[in-house]
């Protein structure tokens, strides 16, 4: 019997942006912005670590750039021969 095509895990989808981290990456994160001490604090209940997806905003700003640019009047010099 065949797998359906949506139950069908493909290598794209280890590289797509997850909203919920495991333990060790929210203990990472929170160690970086020094709100997390290992010696001191218990990780369990740890704090909520938001995981925003950034790279659509670079993809927008360039796209925004790429429009302004297309629309400024251009000036071409024109040299006398």
């Amino acid at each position: 019997m065949s797998l359906h095509r949506s139950l069908k895990t493909k290598p794209i989808a280890l590289n797509e942006h997850r909203n919920v981290l495991t333990r060790a990456e929210r203990i990472e994160h929170l160690i970086q912005l020094n709100r997390f001490r290992p010696d001191e604090d218990s990780p369990i209940g740890l704090a909520k670590v938001a995981n925003r997806n950034t790279a659509k905003k670079k993809k927008a700003a360039a796209k925004e750039a790429e429009t302004e640019a297309a629309t400024e009047p251009k000036t071409e010099s024109k040299g006398s021969s």
